[in-house]
Formats: structure tokens, sequence, C-alpha cells
């Protein structure tokens, strides 16, 4: 390919991940409006959510047709075709984030009040939600700026979410021995582990930061250790 060639496929490439890491800002807004549900059971805000999760698919999509197109059309070699390789996990990553959000909606759709004293069962969730929102953004400037030291640094909050995920289920089964508030609870386990999903997605964009910064792939195999495997 001749220099000109390839300045104008960094020039469509620097398109495409700008398209695809775009997607993030519509999940921390699906995340904003996620923690409205939570917190005050706002149904109409929680269809919303639910109706608006075709946005996010359709960035997927749309994400993923110019990636496949880019690579097709070019046949990029080394770091361009690791990127682009890297941006295909990372488009389904965010796609999941947005379903994460329809799950925990549907939840509080079909669960039935909470109890007066939640033993601040719905304060952990809102906490996780909030610090997921953050993960997800903290993922994609690692992505953005190659930034593999920040990348590594989301295992640290989301040992945070992990940690509040595990309290929830711990309150959750104190609850059970309450007749009226068992089944609010056990189904809040399942908005707990909805949230802590967006946090591991989130993890998962920064091992592909990594592996694009340093052309090796890193798993992140918990909150402080890296298993490196050949990739």
């Amino acid at each position: 390919m001749s220099p000109e060639g390839r300045l104008h496929l960094r020039d469509e490439i620097r398109v495409v991940e700008r398209n695809a890491l775009s997607g993030i800002e519509l999940v921390a807004d699906a995340i904003d409006r996620t923690l409205r549900v939570i917190a005050d059971r706002d149904f109409g805000m929680a269809d919303m959510v639910i109706a608006d999760d075709d946005r996010i698919d359709g960035r997927f999509l749309e994400s993923h047709h110019e990636i496949l197109t880019l690579m097709a059309r070019q046949a990029p070699v080394a770091t361009d075709l690791r990127l682009l390789a890297a941006l295909l996990d990372v488009i389904r990553r965010i796609e999941r984030m947005g379903d994460q959000c329809v799950n925990v909606c549907k939840i509080i759709l079909a669960a039935p009040q909470p109890p007066e004293d939640d033993l601040g069962l719905s304060k952990r969730l809102l906490e996780m939600g909030r610090q997921a929102r953050q993960l997800a953004l903290d993922s994609a400037v690692a992505f953005q700026k190659r930034d593999a030291a920040l990348a590594e640094r989301l295992c640290e909050l989301d040992d945070r979410i992990d940690q509040l995920n595990r309290e929830v289920f711990q309150i959750a089964v104190a609850l059970a021995g309450d007749p009226e508030a068992r089944e609010w609870a056990m189904l809040m386990t399942g908005v707990a582990r909805a949230l802590e999903r967006i946090g591991d997605n989130a993890v998962d964009i920064g091992e592909e930061s990594a592996f694009v910064a340093s052309g090796v792939y890193r798993e992140f195999e918990d909150a402080s250790h890296l298993v490196d495997s050949a990739g």
C-alpha cells in the first residue's frame, strides 16, 4: 500500500473507531435512566430504556458493518488489523451493557413493592450502577488513548462493584425470612447481577485496550492479577 493509501486507511479507521466508541455515551445515558428506575420505580422510564435499546443495537450493527466493510475493502495488516479486530469485540461489549440495562428494567417492572426497610439494599444497587457507569466511560477513554495502565486500573473499580454485589446477596438472604420481602429481595439479586455484568464488560474493553496498546493479549483474571496469554 502506498503512503497515501495508508494515510487514507488510518483516517477511515479513526472515523470507524470514533463511531464505535460513541456507543458508550448511549450506554451511560441508559444507565442514568436505569438508576432512576431503581430509585423511583419509574415504570414509564423503564419502558423508555427498553425501547431505546434499539439505538444501542443500531449503533452496534452500524459499527459492525463499517468495520467488516473496511477490513474487506482495505485488507489491513499489523497494528491496523489488530485495532479493527479489537473494535469488533468492543462494540459487542457495549451492546451487552445496553442489554443489561434492559434486564434491570424488566426485573423492576415485574418486582413487587420493596419492603419499608430494605436494609440498605437499594442504596447498594444505586452505588453499583454509578460505579458501573464510570467504569464504562473509563474503559472507552482507555481504549481511545491506548492507555494500558488505565485499562488495568479498571479492575480496581470493578472490585468495588463485585463487593457491592456480594453485599446485596447477603442482604437478600437476611430479608428472605420476611415473606413479604422475600420475592423482592431475590429479584434484586438479579438486578445486582446485571449491574455487575456491566462492569465485567467494561473490564473486557480494558483488556482489548491493553491488547491494542501492547500487541499482547492479557486476560484480566481478577481485580488484581494479570495473566499473560498468547495472542
